[in-house]
């Protein structure tokens, strides 16, 4: 295949939503409670589809099991990222997720959930939470008990273009005011260690997972920091900000343009800002900001012009992690 598959995201309603999505990126959102863009995903809970071209209607997870071609005949059961845009209108519950071996046995064989952030916007102070100050579970436990979440939970200050690395069993939350791009796991298992006793639409309180929870949590927290590296050509800059054991995530700022070849199984990109023009194959695909495409397996050689931001990521397999221990 010799062409971009452009995608049509999904849109997940939360209690923490709200309407940035449409108002940053004109996705046509039914809830004005909207938290999540699910744009690059062939998880069951929320399936992108393809948007135009020989597959169009298509659902990423039957491209993937049934033309398996198109990804470098990548070697994993399923497809194994999701990618996502979060409006956090309001404070996301406190959680973690589990790694592959505790979901394989609890989660009905779901994948493990390692993620990472960048931070498109956010408010003036806006902050996040990563990672606890317990040296021990006794002591994470003694704090839940008693409610001292301020003295439990480690908050950092955020600024637009901050990326952060969420390995499973980190400890975690996305906080108000914060529009992020999230790169993970395709996998859908969290669990809330703490929800401000916020209830839903129900008038119910939200579910915790504490003993869950307390199973996979890294106790005492482990700081994980990425070291970018940033590659300037003419026309553009690449920042690598991770190649790990299941991505390598990249924000490519383009002021000209960009030629490039695909060498990858397959590549994901998340136009965040601006609009361009993609070249491959002699044929030209207007880019515009919102748009989510994949270039497969032998596409070659492409080039993008115009003035545009784009995350691009792709699977990583056997590529030691660049983290400060």
């Amino acid at each position: 295949m010799k062409e971009p598959i452009f995608l049509k995201p999904i849109f997940q309603e939360k209690i923490w939503g709200g309407s940035r999505l449409r108002d940053v990126y004109n996705y046509p959102i039914k809830s004005l409670l909207t938290g999540e863009c699910w744009a690059i995903s062939a998880h069951p809970n929320g399936e992108s589809s393809v948007r135009c071209g020989k597959y169009k209607g298509l659902g990423l997870g039957e491209l993937w099991d049934n033309h398996r071609k198109i990804f470098g005949y990548y070697g994993s059961q399923e497809f194994p990222l999701l990618t996502k845009i979060i409006d956090a209108n309001e404070d996301l519950s406190v959680q973690v997720h589990p790694n592959d071996d505790y979901a394989k046995e609890y989660e009905n064989g779901e994948s493990g959930k390692t993620e990472c952030w960048y931070i498109i916007d956010c408010t003036e102070g806006a902050d996040i939470i990563i990672g606890h100050h317990a040296q021990t579970k006794q002591e994470f436990i003694n704090k839940i008990k008693s409610g001292s979440w301020d003295q439990l939970l480690q908050r950092i200050k955020i600024k637009p273009g901050d990326f952060f690395y969420i390995p499973s069993g980190t400890l975690h939350a996305i906080c108000k005011g914060t529009l992020l791009l999230e790169t993970q796991q395709n996998s859908d298992t969290t669990y809330r260690v703490y929800d401000y006793n916020r209830r839903n639409k129900n008038g119910h309180l939200r579910e915790l997972h504490l003993q869950k929870a307390l199973d996979v949590i890294t106790i005492p927290h482990k700081e994980r920091k990425s070291n970018p590296n940033l590659l300037q050509t003419n026309g553009a800059t690449i920042t690598t900000f991770i190649e790990g054991k299941y991505f390598t995530v990249a924000k490519w700022v383009i002021k000209d343009q960009l030629s490039m070849k695909q060498d990858q199984p397959f590549m994901l990109f998340s136009v965040i800002e601006g609009k361009g023009v993609l070249k491959t194959g002699g044929q030209k695909y207007e880019l515009y900001k919102g748009d989510h495409f994949i270039l497969p397996y032998e596409l070659g050689d492409f080039n993008i012009k115009g003035n545009i931001q784009i995350i691009v990521s792709h699977p990583s397999s056997n590529i030691e992690r660049k983290i400060d221990k």
